[in-house]
C-alpha cells in the first residue's frame, strides 16, 4: 500500500477561509491510522507563570514546533501552538526525525530556558482504539500561510496520556541542542488597544451534545467576527519593535555554534542591522519591511481549534461580558468547559525561516499568563 508522507496527506487538504466556518465537519479530513500525534508541554507552568517567566514559556512552546519543522526540512506538516506546550501530526516517514527533534527540545528547555517539558509521539490507532478520532482542516488567516485545526477527540485524549506518562519520548542528553533557525522574539508586548486582551478556552463538556456544542461556537466566533479586525490583537501597523529586544537572552540561547557570549554578540548585531531596516523602512535586496510588516498581522495566529476553540482577543469590556455570559449560561447547561484569562497586553513569538518568504508564522498568546492561565481556570470548573 502506498502511503502519502505528511506534506503531501496535508497539503491536499482544501485551505478554507472564514474562521467562522470552522465547525463545519465538511473542512475536517480523517488522519491515516499509521500516522502519530506529537505532543508536548511545560510541567508546572502555572508556577512558571507565577514567576513571571512568560515569554520562556511560550519561546518552549514555539521551540516544538520550530525544532520539527527544521528536522524535516521545511515540509508543511500540522501543528497547534498552545501558549506553553504544542501538538502535531506527522507521517511514518517522518516519525523518528519527529521523535528526535522532540527529545532534543526538551533537553534544550531544561538546559537554556531551565523547564521542564515532556513530549509524547502517539500513534493515531491508539486513539481510535479508544472510540476518537483525529481529524484535521486547514485554515487560511491569509493568502501567505494555513493553520491547522484539529478535530475529533483524539488530541486531547493523546495529551492526557502524556501527562499519564504514557507514550513518552525521552529527553535526549544534556546539550543537545535542536535546531530552532528562524526561531525569535523580537517584537515588545503588545498593548490593548480596545480594553483588554482576554485569552479564551472553551471544550466540550463530558457527554455534551455535539450539535449544541457546535452551535455555542459558532455563536462566539459570530460575535467575536462582529468586534473591529474581529478581535485580533496586533494593530494594522505591526507590534511595537525597539531595541535591544526583550528577547535577545532566548534568541540567543536558541542559537547553536560559540559561547553564549558570542552568541549574544551576534544576535544584538542582527538584531540592531534589522531594527534600523524596518524604523526606517529600508528596502534590502527582496525584503520589503512594509510588506513584511502587513504579513505579520495578516498572518499572526491569535485564534484557533485543537479540540476546543482557542482565542486572544483584544476586546471591549463589553465585549467580554457577552462572551462571558454566553460561556456561563453553556457550561450551567452541561454543553461546554470554559475558561477566561484577562491581562493588559499580548505577546508574539516568531518562527520566520525566511524574511524573504510571506509564510512566516507569529504566534500570539497573552502576556500575563494567557492560554496557561485560561486553562488553569477551565481545570477549575471541574473540580
Amino acid at each position: 500500500m502506498t502511503t502519502l508522507g505528511s506534506e503531501t496527506f496535508y497539503g491536499s487538504i482544501p485551505v478554507f477561509r472564514g474562521f467562522a466556518r470552522l465547525m463545519d465537519p465538511a473542512l475536517y479530513s480523517r488522519l491515516p491510522d499509521h500516522w502519530s500525534i506529537g505532543v508536548a508541554d511545560i510541567v508546572e507552568s502555572t508556577r512558571a507563570i507565577a514567576e513571571a517567566r512568560y515569554k520562556a514559556v511560550n519561546m518552549a512552546g514555539a521551540a516544538v514546533i520550530a525544532a520539527v519543522t527544521n528536522a524535516l526540512d521545511g515540509r508543511e506538516f500540522p501543528f497547534v501552538f498552545g501558549g506553553d506546550g504544542a501538538s502535531f501530526a506527522v507521517a511514518p516517514d517522518d516519525v523518528e526525525r519527529a521523535r528526535e527533534a522532540l527529545a532534543a527540545t526538551a533537553s534544550w528547555v531544561k538546559d537554556d530556558l531551565d523547564l521542564v517539558m515532556r513530549v509524547a509521539l502517539v500513534p493515531i490507532a491508539a486513539m481510535r482504539a479508544q472510540g476518537l478520532d483525529v481529524r484535521v482542516a486547514r485554515f487560511g488567516p491569509s493568502p501567505n500561510l494555513s493553520y491547522a485545526m484539529f478535530s475529533g477527540g483524539g488530541l486531547g485524549w493523546a495529551e492526557a496520556a502524556m501527562k499519564r506518562g504514557e507514550f513518552a519520548v525521552p529527553t535526549a542528553p544534556p546539550g543537545t541542542q535542536p535546531d530552532l533557525s528562524g526561531l525569535s522574539c523580537r517584537f515588545e508586548e503588545i498593548p490593548s488597544v480596545r480594553g483588554l486582551i482576554l485569552s479564551v478556552l472553551v471544550v466540550p463538556a463530558q457527554g455534551a451534545d455535539a450539535s449544541a456544542f457546535r452551535k455555542l461556537i459558532e455563536d462566539v466566533t459570530a460575535q467575536v467576527e462582529r468586534s473591529p479586525d474581529s478581535g485580533r490583537p496586533v494593530p494594522p501597523g505591526g507590534p511595537p519593535l525597539r531595541w535591544p529586544p526583550q528577547g535577545v537572552e532566548f534568541e540567543a540561547r536558541a542559537r547553536r555554534g560559540g559561547s553564549l557570549f558570542r552568541r549574544r554578540a551576534g544576535v544584538l548585531a542582527h538584531t540592531l542591522f534589522a531594527y534600523l531596516i524596518m524604523r526606517f523602512g529600508i528596502k534590502v535586496g527582496g525584503f520589503v519591511p512594509k510588506a513584511y510588516v502587513q504579513q505579520v498581522v495578516e498572518n499572526s495566529d491569535f485564534r484557533k481549534y485543537d479540540d476546543g476553540l482557542r482565542m486572544v482577543l483584544d476586546c471591549t469590556p463589553e465585549l467580554e461580558r457577552v462572551l462571558t455570559e454566553r460561556l456561563a449560561m453553556a457550561a450551567s447547561a452541561g454543553i461546554a468547559r470554559y475558561g477566561l484569562h484577562r491581562q493588559d497586553a499580548a505577546m508574539m513569538t516568531c518562527f520566520t525561516p525566511s524574511a524573504l518568504r510571506s509564510d512566516h508564522v507569529h504566534f500570539i498568546d497573552g502576556a500575563r499568563g494567557g492560554y496557561a492561565s485560561a486553562a488553569t481556570a477551565l481545570k477549575a470548573t471541574a473540580a
